[in-house]
């Protein structure tokens, strides 16, 4: 099948002017201007997408699907109350609502131009989704054990239900890791467990630095976390209480083996000092940048420029929709720009460098840069297209520009997983029964509203 276009966005390489994309299995085996194409393949089938831009499909590192049916219900509070009040009704889903709002969440990635997730779930149940949906992923199975003499049996249950699923998903477009849950509800024996197990096999990710209240509970004790705050509510520390640490939340995280792994993802990493910059690059961790979650819930902002400057693997992620509303990765692009504009102005960001961190910057921060994250020969065929007709830019001088000022999910016309079109057109060619899915969700919105 040939793919055309206005625009192809190799993203490795220059934008092509009235391009093409040769897919041929779930390969791509030929890029370049379209007039060659037709010469070198007079009898390809070919798909037109006229003024549209072809380009590698959203890698979208850090997510929460099964929070998807949590849109709207919580809002306009600060990180620890909302995170409090989504754990409470979150409580209450059972394992159908939660697989039915994981794949909602699924078809919006989809329709969104999202081809690869990184998902963490202590459940599981996003596996059943992506695998669904033919969706590509990582899901990291979430270990939790605040008590000293509960890690090894956590650890153990977590160890069997991943040896379980790699051999379940073995061969699929899905791979497994492992995450600790946060710092403020783990032993810090859990860390290095984790990271002795997954070694070099297994794919780590893990929460660190996100919060001011999780930064000051884990250095001076003290936040909404803390236990004489929580009075009656001891969920998130271990009886007796927290002692503080005087230790910032990565420095924590690495006194305990947190970072010893050959391949760790920390998603936020947004309250860090030099030191902690220092220690995160020193360990080659790729780091997780959330800009639209982060500002919503008043978390703050990453400095990911400096990230960048360091030469750190820094992808890009569109954490709970619990939180953001929706899982639109242009929107994400976007809030993460004007940020980075306002808040670092001493370096001008591109709207370029925010389309490279969405594609093959996510690609490399899950170690995944070789099969996906731009439109080269050989990579699978990851690819969407973007509507430009609607565009503020037209006509268009600059596609990237155009693709990160001016758009959203509702230009995505096409997106396409290993040569599969799985969304065309408000389509979905899809396993899941969408009409069942979307109809409980929208039964058990309600009741999370009581």
């Amino acid at each position: 099948m040939l793919l055309s276009a206005e625009y192809v966005l190799p993203i490795t390489s220059d934008p092509i002017e009235n391009g093409a994309v040769l897919v041929r299995g779930n390969k791509i085996e030929d890029v370049g201007p379209t007039a060659t194409l037709h010469l070198r393949y007079p009898d390809e089938e070919v798909r037109d997408f006229g003024q549209a831009a072809l380009l590698p499909g959203f890698v979208n590192v850090h997510t929460h699907l099964e929070y998807t049916a949590m849109r709207g219900i919580v809002h306009d509070v600060p990180y620890a109350t909302w995170l409090m009040s989504v754990n409470e009704k979150v409580a209450r889903m059972t394992p159908a609502d939660l697989l039915d709002s994981s794949i909602l969440g699924g078809l919006e990635a989809l329709s969104s131009g999202i081809t690869c997730l990184a998902d963490i779930s202590p459940t599981g149940i996003p596996l059943q989704a992506l695998e669904q949906l033919g969706l590509r992923g990582v899901v990291y199975r979430e270990v939790l054990a605040m008590d000293r003499k509960r890690v090894d049996y956590a650890m153990n249950h977590a160890i069997e239900d991943i040896e379980k699923w790699r051999s379940k998903y073995a061969g699929s477009r899905i791979s497994v890791g492992i995450a600790p849950a946060a710092l403020y509800v783990c032993h810090p024996s859990v860390f290095g467990k984790i990271s002795e197990y997954a070694g070099s096999r297994i794919p780590v990710a893990l929460h660190v630095a996100g919060s001011r209240e999780e930064y000051s509970f884990i250095r001076d004790g003290k936040s909404a976390f803390a236990v004489d705050v929580l009075k009656d509510k001891r969920g998130f520390v271990e009886i007796p209480p927290w002692l503080p640490t005087g230790a910032t939340p990565v420095n924590y995280a690495l006194n305990w083996g947190a970072f010893d792994a050959d391949n760790v993802l920390a998603v936020h990493a947004v309250h860090v000092d030099d030191d902690d910059i220092n220690s995160l690059n020193r360990y080659n961790v790729a780091i997780a940048h959330c800009p639209r979650c982060n500002a919503m819930l008043g978390m703050g902002m990453a400095p990911v420029q400096e990230y960048i400057r360091r030469g750190m693997r820094v992808g890009l992620g569109s954490d709970s929709p619990a939180a953001t509303d929706s899982t639109d990765m242009l929107i994400e692009m976007r809030t993460s720009m004007y940020l980075q504009r306002s808040f670092n102005t001493r370096s001008y960001t591109k709207a370029k460098s925010l389309l490279e961190m969405a594609t093959i910057g996510s690609a490399r921060a899950l170690r995944m840069e070789d099969t996906i994250g731009s439109l080269d020969i050989g990579k699978q065929a990851d690819i969407i297209a973007i509507d430009l007709t609607t565009s503020h830019q037209v006509p268009t001088p600059d596609p990237m520009a155009a693709v990160v000022n001016t758009c959203s999910s509702r230009e995505v016309m096409m997106t396409m997983v290993g040569g599969d079109i799985l969304y065309e057109q408000n389509h979905w060619h899809v396993g899941a029964n969408v009409a069942q899915s979307i109809a409980h969700v929208i039964e058990m919105k309600g009741k999370l509203r009581e």
